[in-house]
């Protein structure tokens, strides 16, 4: 097949795995246009862990310096049991991979400064407001018809086109089929946001994790900025959770869970901005490519956010897409069945992963909570013993309590394991 130049690909939609992929599509020779349905562009948003592959992504595509990191430097990640105990417990960054804390919006800006705003590099072309209507996969490339905010439609061929419009991804819908073959419900509710002020009786960059049977609200600090929440909860009736505002909602599955996390949470959601609402779910599909479009980020994959990988898995999957256009300019077929044999295992891997994980964020019921309470009791002990080691460094463990906090909450750290949370 002789080779082609001038190569354009239509990306639909402006989040993480769509600006890596339109960064690795450039990269490649390919000229990119970025379509977006919103009318600007997101900033803020909720809390990311960026894992070793999505810093490695970040590195390839060209973005980290301009990658903005917030891991705390202080804080104290506080887990509060039953009793009201206060324990210093592992938390999410604690993880192997020394994962970086990010906002959602710091990583799409160091993708966006790549794409819109280095002056030495050509900018990619992004339209706001606009969203693909009709996708017609052809011998030779792909006609799209595209749909702006004003209802005007215009069609245009595309030698590829990148789908990476979401969970209900609307290019996968129209291409490979209904979201009911792919998505795969989790019976779990989400609700992450931006918090305006700390919990109070905390430090700026704590974290405080309240995490009960079927339900949990964690609270994530910073170094530069202020915290973010994430209340999550078990159900057995998804539809139900979306007949009321979300605010309703959650003061309902939270009723009678009194911490002051939950109760500024709620009283926070009152008047936030932005946040997400939504059920949990993951999407299995046997391809993620059909002739000449490709899925990438949730509308392929969808880890959910227990995964904690759906940022870096974006970020991957964009990167490895542009290199496998490369490693293949004359064979898109070859380089799109080299891109998802590439992907596959990191994606099962952690599609397996999340389901583990979900117990730590939210236990299924008080045998769950128990055993996940004694397995962080033990991660800490070990911890702390690693710390006491020779040559390891000083502890980062403390005994103190939590700032503001009354002095009769008792703090279990390292040194001090043997203490289990009670029950009501």
């Amino acid at each position: 097949m002789e080779q082609r130049t001038n190569r354009r690909a239509l990306v639909v939609g402006l989040g993480i795995a769509g600006m890596s992929a339109a960064v690795g599509l450039r990269e490649a020779g390919w000229t990119p246009v970025l379509v977006e349905r919103s009318p600007e562009r997101r900033t803020g948003g909720y809390f990311v862990g960026l894992f070793p592959e999505g810093k490695q992504a970040a590195k390839d595509l060209g973005v980290q310096e301009h990658l903005h990191t917030r891991n705390p430097v202080s804080g104290t990640e506080w887990s509060i049991d039953r009793r009201g105990r206060h324990h210093e417990w592992p938390g999410f960054l604690d993880q192997p991979g020394e994962p970086a804390a990010v906002l959602r919006g710091d990583i799409e800006a160091a993708l966006w400064h790549s794409l819109r705003e280095d002056a030495e590099l050509e900018p990619v072309e992004v339209r706001f407001g606009t969203r693909p209507v009709e996708i017609i996969d052809q011998a030779e490339a792909a006609d799209v018809v595209l749909e702006d905010a004003t209802g005007e439609r215009r069609r245009e061929t595309f030698d590829l086109v990148v789908g990476a419009d979401g969970l209900r991804s609307s290019v996968r819908a129209m291409v490979f089929g209904p979201h009911q073959e792919f998505m795969e419900s989790w019976n779990a509710i989400i609700c992450a946001f931006e918090l305006d002020e700390q919990v109070p009786g905390y430090g700026p960059q704590d974290g405080v994790i309240v995490a009960r049977a079927g339900r949990a609200a964690w609270t994530f600090g910073f170094s530069d900025h202020t915290p973010t929440m994430l209340f999550t909860y078990r159900t057995d009736d998804e539809d139900a959770q979306f007949v009321r505002p979300p605010l309703e909602t959650l003061e309902a599955a939270f009723d009678g869970l009194d911490h002051p996390a939950v109760t500024h949470g709620l009283q926070t959601l009152r008047t936030a901005p932005n946040y997400l609402f939504d059920s949990v779910h993951q999407v299995k599909m046997p391809t993620w490519h059909r002739g000449h479009v490709v899925l990438v980020g949730d509308s392929a994959w969808c880890l959910n956010l227990y995964s904690g990988m759906g940022s870096s898995a974006g970020l991957r999957g964009g990167a490895a897409l542009g290199q496998a256009l490369k490693d293949h300019p004359e064979d898109l077929n070859a380089a799109l069945t080299a891109w998802e044999a590439q992907l596959r295992p990191l994606i099962t891997t952690h599609q397996k992963r999340a389901r583990l994980v979900q117990h730590l964020f939210v236990p299924t019921g008080r045998i769950s909570e128990a055993l996940r309470n004694t397995a962080l009791r033990t991660l800490a002990a070990v911890n702390y013993l690693k710390s006491r080691l020779p040559g390891a460094g000083p502890s980062t463990t403390s005994s103190s309590t939590p700032p503001g906090a009354p002095a009769t909450r008792e703090v279990t750290t390292g040194e001090n394991v043997g203490s289990a949370p009670g029950g009501r």
